[in-house]
């Protein structure tokens, strides 16, 4: 049985492991899940996920629900290039380092930003909270220097960890390209 991915691919961490497993050629079958229909509240979903969010994956029935730990998983379990999730402890722990950082900097800031000035106002059909915007936009944008001159050391590292790829550059591009993208604004129209 091949690996089932639930997503909605309008969610960061939802793009960020259908990326993963396209780019690593995992066989997965792609169950969509529609947030904007409400199909996560639904009896069928709330079995896969209690929590109700996405991503989430069914792998011959073992299920994981929260993005991080799926890309943790999936790296180990399907022996993907060692770039994706070092196996050298140390490699790893960057990586790590990373990942429990973009939760309250990253995922947060360009979410709410996000949120804040599109989603919100078009879902409750009322008008963009400025003061709102312009705190998130604060925050995103001194995240967004952290991790120009911090994690990429001022442009002189092309990747978040080491000198490949990594899970933690889908999760960081995933994010960054959520609050300007003309796709994004598009979908949430439709």
């Amino acid at each position: 049985m091949a690996l089932k991915l639930y997503v909605d691919l309008m969610s960061q961490p939802s793009r960020a492991i259908y990326l993963f497993l396209k780019l690593t050629k995992i066989p997965f079958d792609l169950k969509l899940v529609k947030l904007r229909e409400g199909e996560h509240f639904g009896e069928e979903f709330g079995k896969i996920n209690p929590f109700r969010k996405v991503p989430a994956i069914d792998d011959n029935g073992f299920v994981l629900t929260e993005s991080v730990a799926i890309l943790r998983y999936l790296a180990r379990e399907r022996k993907v290039p060692d770039h994706w999730y070092p196996s050298d402890l140390k490699k790893q722990a960057k990586v790590d380092e990373y990942l429990e950082w973009q939760h309250l900097n990253t995922r947060l800031f360009c979410a709410m930003f996000f949120r804040s000035k599109f989603l919100e106002p078009m879902m409750f059909n009322r008008p963009v909270e400025e003061k709102k915007v312009a705190r998130f936009q604060g925050e995103m944008e001194k995240c967004l220097a952290q991790i120009e001159n911090i994690w990429l050391e001022n442009g002189k590292k092309k990747f978040i960890v080491g000198e490949e790829i990594s899970v933690a550059d889908l999760l960081a591009v995933c994010e960054l390209e959520q609050p300007g993208s003309k796709h994004t604004y598009s979908c949430l129209k439709q």
